[in-house]
Formats: C-alpha cells, structure tokens, sequence
C-alpha cells in the first residue's frame, strides 16, 4: 500500500531561513521534509510521508493574512495531500496565529484533515482550538519530541479515518464539543472516588473542569485627581512614526516606553499605530483618538489633575498573549510605583 501524502506548514525560524530579521519572507514549496518534518516523518513509519513544506515569515503571514493563506493554499493543493500538520508552534505568538489560521484555511477550503500544536496560552489556542485540532504542547521547543510524538499518533488515526477520543485520551486542546459516551463505571461511583481523593490529597481529574478567569479586584479610587500623577498605558499601538522598536502588529512579543516632554498632542506627522487588529485610518490621521494626551494636557493645564507622568507605555493587544501582556505589566509597573503614579489611564481600540 502506498503512503499517504502529507504537507507540512513552518515558519522562517524551523525552515532554518532565520530567525526575526528574517520573518518578512514571503510563502515557498519546498520538496521533502524540513526541520521538525524529519521527526514527523521518522514517526509516521511507513503509513505516511511528508511529500512537501510550505514556508511563510510570521510578520508577512500575520500582516497579510488574507494573501498568505491564498498563496499557501494554493501551493499545498498542488502537492494533493491526503493530511494537513502545521508546526508545532509551542508558545510562539505569531506562528501559533499563523498554523491555526492555515490549518482552519485548509479544513474549509480543502476538505482534508488538519492538525496543528501548541501551547495553552499561546493566542492561536484561544482563537482556532474549536476548528481545528490542536495538540497541547510545552512552551518551548524542548518539547518537539513530545509533540511530535502526540502530533503524529493523532495524524496517523486521522488519515486510518479511525474515530478521535477525547481530549485527554489524545492530548488536544479541548474543542468546547460534548458528545455522549458510556463509561465503565456509573457516576455516583465516580464522583465518591473523586472526593475520597480529594480529600486525601491525592490527584484527580475532574469530568467537568471549571473555565480559569483571571479576576483583578479593582483598587480604592483616588482620593484627590488634582493632585495626582497619572500615565498613560494603551494595548492601542500607538508609536513614534516608523514603529522605532518594531512592535508586531500582532502577538506582540515587546511593548516600547516613549517620552512625552514637550508633547501636547499626537499628530500625524509624529505618531501613527502598529496595530493590525482594526482600521488604523482614524488613529493615524490623529493619535489622541487612542491615547488622549491632548485633552489630559488640557486638564493638566486648568489644574484637574496634578501632572501626567512624562512617559507613556504601548503595545499591540492584537492576539497577544495574557501571559506576554502579564509579563509587560510587571515590567513598566515597577517604574510606575518608583516614580510616584498613582493613577493610570488604560486605552485600548
């Protein structure tokens, strides 16, 4: 029996292209097995072989995603595979957006089987975990072998057509999708097993997890705003023209810190947005629409608020992960509580 053909999609980073210097590459076929395609094909045996890759920068595909996915389909139509794998992308931003997203395009308009994977938190989870299957993956690339290694068992039961456990059997990000299946034992047994453990300590699983919601309780309102020192913070984008830090228009993995001495509005000619998740027409013609320096120098100036801190702290919200975005906070915080702000005003889109 002859094997079943598979594409396989990677970023300019696994196609040993380059890393971010590199990531505005437009989309290539490449004949064969790159990368972490010699794993995947290593494991599929004899079942399957990866007859060819298709390679796209993660700033191009995620700053031209319409485009992208028409060139990449196109080119993994060519090769008629019988599968679809992209990555794994582990936690890295713009290529998790970029596998989910091909991998979506591909289901829908190719009609073949599709998986990718990737970390929990990654914000291409979030997005493409009910459309497609998404094998859950470590952080990093120190776990490629686990991945591959759950990646292809899944693969190699899609191509037999054999029927998909559930998330925990086969190691995907959960879907949202009930189905009803019969267990061995009946619930009531269940669920004493599950409280015994838990009241012993032990670890268990639970058959109904609970969604994780991140809850910050709000902080006491300031008591006299004439007095205070208050920055500004936005996920909105908004940058010096020419973007001097390269903020990602998308999964952004950096914010910037710019300084507003002698600045009393955000013109055109100074400031724009680096945000690829809305119309940027209106912020670029005037800056203040996201981050309203203008009007709090106007309150500066009649006393209605004590002073604005001289720095202001932007990036991009746009698929960002709330682990990035955690992690931004902390940083710039810091800074704020050392220079005695005690307000801050938060703008998004």
């Amino acid at each position: 029996m002859s094997k079943k053909r598979v594409v396989h999609y990677i970023n300019q980073f696994f196609a040993q292209i380059g890393g971010e210097e590199m990531a505005h590459v437009q989309p290539e076929y490449r004949e064969g097995p790159i990368g972490p395609g010699l794993a995947f094909n290593a494991a599929f045996g004899d079942a399957a072989e990866i007859v060819g890759t298709v390679i796209c920068g993660d700033s191009y595909f995620n700053e031209n995603m319409e485009e992208a996915k028409a060139e990449l389909i196109e080119m993994i139509d060519a090769a008629k595979p019988d599968l679809f794998i992209a990555g794994p992308a582990f936690n890295a931003g713009r290529y998790g957006v970029a596998c989910g997203a091909i991998a979506e395009a591909v289901l829908q308009q190719l009609d073949i089987p599709v998986l990718t994977g990737m970390y929990e938190e990654n914000p291409g989870a979030d997005m493409y975990k009910t459309g497609v299957y998404i094998i859950s993956t470590r952080n990093s690339a120190v776990g490629m072998r686990d991945a591959v290694k759950k990646m292809s068992a899944l693969a190699l039961k899609m191509l037999r057509q054999d029927a998909i456990g559930s998330s925990i059997e086969e190691g995907y990000i959960p879907r949202g999708i009930r189905v009803n299946l019969f267990e061995k034992e009946r619930g009531s047994k269940r669920a004493v097993d599950m409280l015994l453990k838990k009241l012993k300590g032990e670890p268990f699983t639970t058959e109904y997890p609970m969604p994780d919601f991140d809850r910050v309780p709000p902080q006491p309102a300031v008591q006299d705003i004439s007095h205070a020192k208050i920055a500004l913070v936005t996920s909105g984008g908004i940058v010096p023209l020419g973007n001097p830090d390269h903020i990602e228009s998308s999964s952004a993995t950096k914010y910037g810190k710019y300084d507003l001495q002698g600045v009393s509005d955000l013109t055109e000619a100074t400031y724009a947005t680096a945000h690829g998740g809305y119309d940027p027409s209106y912020a670029n013609a005037d800056a203040d629409r996201v981050l309203a320096l203008d009007t709090l120098r106007e309150f500066e100036a009649q006393g209605k608020i004590g002073s604005l801190y001289r720095y202001f702290f932007s990036t991009v919200g746009n698929g960002t992960s709330v682990k990035s975005a955690k992690a931004f906070a902390e940083d710039f915080s810091k800074e704020l509580i050392k220079e005695n702000v005690q307000a801050v005003i938060l703008t998004s889109t």
